[in-house]
């Protein structure tokens, strides 16, 4: 089995970049009319005296215009501000550490050796200390490429299994698998906080207004919460599918496509199924609690539990099954 459309994939991730980052404004802008929805609330009184509750259209649009180009401006800024810095931010959320050249002759001289052989310049090299095996790459560009090892990995495997490990990850720089994976980890982070804020804010209304259907005793408060819960509900909906959706955007068939890339820049590729073999029984790193952080690691860094739910995620994994990963390698 030969690694082969390199280019294609390299192409795919560009525009899977590309798609990201234009549905951003636009789901950001959604999820502020949605909750615009909320103040377009009014009632009126039949000639019999019934109040009827509906949603105004002209008050609704009016609040989202006045509120959109600011939401736009500040959005905008935090995720320049992500995108520029997310090195230091993926470094600060896993506690790695640049590792220094006189400090492992041996890990440097595997990275170096790997890219003169297929071309690529070298990228930065850090450090977890973890006892624990795992590995990623990370970064947008030249300037911020980087290649983490995890102290145990590094002490545990061999030199053959190393390297390709080590090629696995060049592979994803190569492929621009990174890129998409850093869009997706700033588009997930953003969007999680600004959720955050409306729901807070969305509690302070529905306190606000349960306090005035109290004082009032009328219907109008109760409506009201409704409104609010509804308003909520479906912001929070609306927020999980659109992370679900990017991780469709981030295909499993990455990990397929830098193995067989690691297999072939290695030529044994035995060595790498074997390297996964070892990486599978500790993958561990239990201080990783973000799953947008985890889908950078070569396997996930935390063993899957067999709840429900926790097998309906799976089926939105962006790892597939190492056991199906060390059969292809095997076949080579």
């Amino acid at each position: 089995m030969q690694y082969v459309g390199i280019h294609t994939q390299i192409m795919r991730n560009n525009w899977n970049s590309i798609i990201l980052l234009l549905m951003f404004p636009c789901i950001i802008l959604g999820m502020l009319w949605v909750f615009c929805c909320i103040f377009g609330v009014q009632s009126t009184y039949d000639m019999y005296g019934n109040e009827h509750f509906y949603l105004d259209t002209n008050i609704i649009n009016d609040t989202w215009l006045g509120w959109a180009p600011w939401a736009v401006i500040i959005v905008g800024i935090w995720l320049a501000i992500a995108y520029t810095f997310n090195a230091q931010m993926i470094q600060h959320a896993t506690g790695a550490k640049p590792l220094e050249r006189r400090e492992n002759m041996r890990v440097y001289n595997l990275v170096e050796n790997l890219c003169m052989s297929c071309g690529m310049p070298m990228p930065k090299v850090n450090i977890i200390e973890d006892e624990q095996l795992n590995a990623f790459a990370s970064g947008i560009n030249q300037k911020s490429y980087t290649v983490t090892l995890t102290r145990g990995i590094i002490d545990y495997l061999d030199d053959d299994e190393l390297e390709g490990v080590i090629a696995h990850e060049l592979t994803h720089i190569r492929n621009r698998d990174t890129r998409v994976l850093i869009v997706s980890i700033v588009f997930v982070g953003i969007l999680s906080t600004l959720l955050t804020l409306l729901t807070r804010g969305v509690l302070r209304m529905f306190l606000w207004s349960g306090g005035s259907s109290r004082r009032s005793n009328g219907k109008g408060g109760g409506v009201a919460i409704i409104v609010v819960i509804i308003a909520a509900i479906i912001c929070a909906a609306i927020a999980y599918f659109l992370t679900l959706l990017t991780r469709f955007a981030i295909s499993r068939k990455r990990e397929f496509m830098a193995d067989a890339g690691g297999a072939e820049l290695t030529r044994n590729p035995r060595a790498l199924a074997s390297a996964l073999r070892k990486i599978s029984a500790y993958p561990g790193l239990g201080h990783i609690n973000r799953e947008d952080i985890a889908q950078l690691y070569i396997i996930h860094p935390k063993k899957l539990k067999q709840s429900f739910f926790d097998n309906l995620q799976s089926l939105f994994s962006t790892h597939p099954s190492t056991e199906e990963r060390i059969r292809i390698l095997e076949q080579f």
